[in-house]
């Protein structure tokens, strides 16, 4: 690092931001959350906290969707954030900035300080107000078109569950049936909550499902809202994959591998030092 100059970071969530000063989960020097506002209002107020600051680069894990080359927000349902350009608020700070989802930027925390520290290939899903998946490959977020959106798959449906879903734009994709609101839009008509939970079960196992066959994570890291809420869910999603994969032959490293679905290592805090992991990879530092 540039001396010992910190690096600040942001998680900017569509709900709340967070904007930390750190070396580390075990060196955090200053930390602030605030509901997430309008852009002016709320990127004024994280450029404040940057000005009382001395740091060598920052990272932003943002919601999305956005073009990661531009750090620019893109089609979001968040009103007024659509084309907010992330990049040109910053780079008057005149340090070396980093900008990538929330999920790739919490992926990236957990890689260097977390549950998947030690491993190059993984995946973080976030299941709450939406549901957003980062995955690395060989140490690095997947960008290709844009960035990755499984949290969108559809999915086989559970046998007998023929609930629409409540995805504004697919319907009963993974995130219309076990994001926070589609729990709550079914508990609200009155569902009884074993068959709420057997569809969120089911939809996340079929996602993890396709991430194994698709990217071959060593590890699957399940954090956010509903999942820290319900600490049972990790396991259940975990049995319903094995299920699923009706012993193919990943199963049996997952099966003898009890962290293969874990919770997150860094906590209610991967967003934010994920941030912190994304600076410190901008300018180099080494895990």
């Amino acid at each position: 690092m540039s001396g010992d100059r910190p690096v600040a970071g942001v998680d900017l969530g569509g709900t709340h931001c967070r904007c930390i000063l750190a070396h580390g989960p075990d060196s955090i020097l200053d930390e602030v959350r605030f509901p997430t506002t309008s852009p002016d209002e709320t990127l004024d107020r994280i450029a404040g906290h940057f000005a009382k600051w001395d740091f060598a680069a920052i990272g932003i894990g943002s919601f999305g969707p956005m073009e990661i080359g531009s750090g620019t927000i893109s089609g979001t349902p968040k009103p007024g954030w659509s084309g907010t350009d992330l990049r040109e608020r910053f780079a008057g700070f005149g340090v070396p900035l980093a900008i990538d989802t929330d999920v790739n930027g919490a992926a990236t925390g957990e890689r260097r300080w977390g549950a998947g520290r030690g491993l190059d290939d993984l995946v973080f899903i976030t299941v709450g107000t939406g549901i957003g998946v980062g995955t690395l490959i060989d140490g690095r977020a997947i960008h290709g078109l844009g960035h990755s959106e499984a949290g969108h798959l559809r999915i086989p449906r559970l046998a007998g569950d023929d609930w629409p879903g409540n995805c504004a734009v697919h319907g009963d994709c993974v995130e219309g049936l076990a994001a926070g609101p589609a729990i709550s839009a079914r508990q609200v008509k009155g569902d009884d909550e074993r068959a709420i939970w057997g569809s969120v079960v089911h939809a996340l196992a079929m996602l993890t499902h396709n991430l194994v066959l698709t990217v071959a994570p060593q590890r699957i890291i399940i954090g956010g809202g509903v999942a820290s809420g319900n600490p049972w869910l990790n396991q259940a999603v975990k049995a319903a994959l094995l299920d699923s994969l009706s012993g193919y032959p990943p199963s049996t490293a997952i099966r003898a591998d009890d962290r293969f679905i874990s919770a997150p290592g860094l906590g209610d805090r991967a967003g934010s030092l994920g941030a912190i992991a994304l600076g410190l990879d901008v300018i180099g530092i080494a895990k």
